[in-house]
């Protein structure tokens, strides 16, 4: 019975003892989580200062000629002579090829002799008339006559000036699509002329920037395979937005007497829209999107502080803060998903191994 007991009590005091030792290791957890939490988080951090800061459009658009037509030859007939070189450079009113005149010039000729017979006829017309040997009507059908045949023969000299086709404006002729002796028609195209020397580029803007833009601002763009940036100028507007798109169009012109630049290649563009000399920026990686738009961590007294923000346009690796923000607050900009409203942060500020110890 002694042994019984005996076992009884180890088995109590053995229960007591785990439950005593459980008391107490929940009572030393218990002190140490205040402890952690009173522990500083260490995150980066910047002064936001204020900065100039250009906003701008990124667009795309396409490069055309300033100038560009398909030649025609007004009347139908033999090429006779070809006066240009394919990719040449030529002026205003070069002449580039003609078509045989020889028919039209014996219908000139022939127009032209019936002309001063109707000439010579008015004339002695008119003598009778003032001797009324004739009447004022017969008189007015031979002066019909004489009109009749200055026109014809002014119509047949200008179908002879049409067989000399020349160059509406200088520029760059291309690969001509004839030979000597082909049989042309108004219908049949010969080349293309362009003029490179400037370039236009048309594009179209989102709808909401059409009252920040005007003639004569200025733009940059670039080019497919080149980081090169060129300088253009606007100047025509369209006067409404397209309803479809919802956007309005506009053209700049682009100087290019280095040749560098072809019509139809595509451009990227950068559209200023305003310079602000005190805009507050930070880095895009701060920010936290939240329910109702983005939040920002500040240092505040050594303590996390959540700040509602409204942003703007952003760069490569920014974003412009238009409000909730002031110059001269330290952000948070690393190691801040961890961090909640109130906790205690040590902050390293970029650029100067500066430390901000929690209070």
């Amino acid at each position: 019975m002694k042994i019984k007991y005996i076992v009884y009590i180890l088995l109590i005091l053995g229960i007591s003892a785990l439950v005593a030792f459980r008391i107490i290791k929940n009572s030393e957890q218990g002190n140490a989580e205040p402890m952690k939490s009173d522990t500083a988080i260490t995150v980066s951090g910047m002064v936001v200062k204020p900065q100039k800061f250009e906003d701008y459009l990124s667009l795309s658009g396409s490069l055309e000629a300033n100038e560009q037509i398909d030649l025609h030859c007004e009347i139908s007939g033999v090429v006779e002579s070809i006066n240009f070189e394919e990719g040449q450079k030529v002026k205003k009113g070069q002449v580039l090829f003609s078509v045989n005149d020889i028919e039209l010039r014996a219908q000139l000729s022939q127009t032209q002799t019936a002309q001063k017979l109707a000439a010579e006829n008015e004339r002695r017309a008119k003598l009778l008339l003032d001797k009324q040997a004739i009447s004022q009507q017969e008189y007015e059908i031979t002066n019909a006559d004489f009109q009749s045949s200055q026109a014809q023969a002014q119509l047949m000299a200008a179908q002879l000036s049409k067989t000399n086709v020349t160059a509406p404006f200088s520029g760059t002729i291309g690969l001509r699509a004839i030979s000597k002796g082909t049989y042309v028609t108004p219908l049949t195209t010969i080349a293309k002329l362009v003029n490179t020397d400037r370039l236009k580029i048309t594009f179209a803007i989102p709808e909401k920037y059409a009252s920040q833009i005007s003639i004569g601002n200025s733009l940059t763009f670039t080019i497919s395979g080149s980081e090169e940036e060129h300088k253009a100028k606007i100047y025509a507007i369209e006067p409404e937005i397209e309803l479809a798109t919802r956007t309005l169009r506009m053209r700049a012109i682009a100087e290019n007497s280095d040749g560098k630049l072809y019509p139809g290649m595509f451009s990227s563009i950068k559209l200023p829209l305003e310079i602000v000399p005190d805009a507050l920026l930070v880095p895009s990686e701060a920010l936290i999107p939240i329910q109702n738009g983005k939040m920002i961590f500040i240092s505040d007294g050594g303590n996390a502080k959540e700040m509602v923000v409204s942003t703007g346009a952003r760069t490569a690796d920014s974003v412009r803060v238009l409000s909730g923000l002031k110059a001269g607050d330290t952000i948070l900009t690393y190691g801040v998903m961890a961090l909640k409203n109130g906790t205690p942060v040590k902050v390293k500020l970029q650029g100067e191994g500066q430390k901000d110890s929690a209070k």
